[in-house]
């Protein structure tokens, strides 16, 4: 893994805090968890707080997610919001911290002049034991506080402002008066800072969990639908009258979902040709040969020419597999008709040639969840499915991975928006 932080494949684009007044500050909010003060004169954060040094220092990667439910955030400063989150067991905790800096912007810039913001995303569970549990979070609620309790002085500041202004003698006042004063060096003028956060509440909508293995839940008008594996806790029991329940390993049925209710685009001339996309899978799915075939090979350097003669000279191994024809296939059928007849596929081979329709508000969801059905490329994993990733990438052999990393730098990295926009048609 080193390898991959050095290559800023992970943990990447994080806020560096070396300040000492930030470290003091986040220092508060460790205590208020019941952590101990961190030691480290420097270490990053992702958009909720989370950083990887504290998380080894405490030796605890889960210290701001403790139960994988009811998240923790450490907020010291507005630019988290344009972070990424690196560390979580919700895909939509992410969307969720950005509404929240977003429809808090005010408050945020304000407290953060002074103080720490800290709290939890609390959802109605505690602790996740069955699916029955996800299902019940339809909306969480951001609880705030901060370490110097400007928010409560602000408050405080509030009530007496609003006495001075209805109560005739309250001006004569000098206790209540001097508190005026002592609290407004405190939270400053809050006739222009607003010092409360408006909006903490929020709907929870699709999301993909690790719980359980991996599960998503998809929300739609009549029904929530649930596709994971049916070992999970409660699969097919959970609401059974309103859950439509599908599991991972039956690709015809979560196919026939992706496409009735509106999540895919299926293959037509009109972005497949343009895209590279079928192009794209064919050199991941060579590369996927290769590595089984030869793990420890040297692909540093590797052309379209060496590729070229490696197809040549391993036909047989590429005919069984049958991906690589499928989709040279694909493209013919494509150039000549313009679309393809899905019906004829095998249901495995569909997600071959899918992806989420990109204004669909799922889309990066349903492209996470294409890509469990093509593990062997890469790109699309990293792109969209992190953790899948990762994990995929412990076990590949040495020289497979610093390939793969030099290929996601100079593919990914240079151009992330042109690339995703371009295969995905994602900005």
């Amino acid at each position: 893994m080193e390898l991959l932080y050095e290559s800023e494949l992970i943990y990447g684009r994080l806020l560096a805090i070396d300040q000492p007044h930030l470290i003091e500050r986040y220092n508060r909010a460790l205590k208020s968890f019941g952590f101990p003060a961190t030691e480290l004169q420097k270490f990053n954060i992702d958009r909720t707080g989370f950083s990887p040094e504290i998380a080894r220092e405490l030796k605890d990667p889960s210290y701001l997610d403790p139960n994988g439910v009811n998240r923790r955030f450490i907020i010291l400063t507005p630019a988290q919001a344009d972070l990424p989150v690196v560390h979580t067991q919700f895909s939509n905790t992410s969307q969720l911290m950005y509404e929240f800096f977003a429809s808090n912007s005010r408050a945020i810039n304000a407290l953060t002049i002074k103080d720490v913001i800290y709290g939890e995303i609390e959802d109605s569970v505690s602790v996740v034991n069955d699916i029955e549990d996800l299902l019940s979070i339809n909306q969480v609620e951001f609880r705030v506080l901060s370490a110097q309790n400007v928010m409560g002085q602000a408050a405080e500041l509030r009530l007496l402002v609003d006495r001075l202004q209805d109560e005739p003698d309250a001006w004569r006042n000098d206790e209540l008066i001097n508190r005026m004063v002592e609290l407004a060096k405190v939270t400053g003028d809050i006739r222009a800072n607003s010092l409360v956060p408006d909006k903490v509440i929020f709907r929870h909508n699709a999301f993909w969990t690790s719980h359980f293995g991996g599960l998503f839940v998809f929300v739609d008008d009549n029904t929530t639908t649930v596709i994971g594996d049916p070992a999970a806790p409660g699969f097919r029991r959970s609401r059974p009258w309103q859950v439509n329940y599908i599991s991972i390993k039956d690709a015809d049925q979560v196919f026939q979902f992706l496409s009735t209710t509106g999540r895919i685009e299926l293959p037509r001339a009109s972005w497949i040709e343009q895209s590279g996309y079928l192009e794209n899978r064919g050199e991941m799915i060579i590369r996927h040969l290769i590595q089984s075939l030869e793990p420890n090979r040297d692909l540093t350097n590797i052309d379209r020419i060496w590729l070229q003669t490696w197809i040549h000279a391993n036909a047989s191994l590429i005919n069984h597999d049958g991906t690589w024809p499928f989709l040279n296939a694909v493209k013919r059928e494509i150039g000549q008709t313009g679309q393809l007849n899905m019906a004829e596929i095998d249901p495995k081979r569909r997600f071959l040639v899918i992806r989420a329709l990109p204004r669909h508000p799922d889309a990066w969801l349903v492209n996470h969840l294409i890509s469990d059905f093509v593990p062997w490329d890469f790109l699309s994993r990293y792109v969209f499915n992190k953790p899948g990733f990762y994990a995929d990438y412990q076990g590949w052999s040495p020289p497979y991975q610093a390939h793969v990393v030099d290929t996601l730098k100079t593919v990914y990295l240079k151009d992330k928006e042109g690339l995703r926009k371009r295969l995905y048609g994602l900005a």
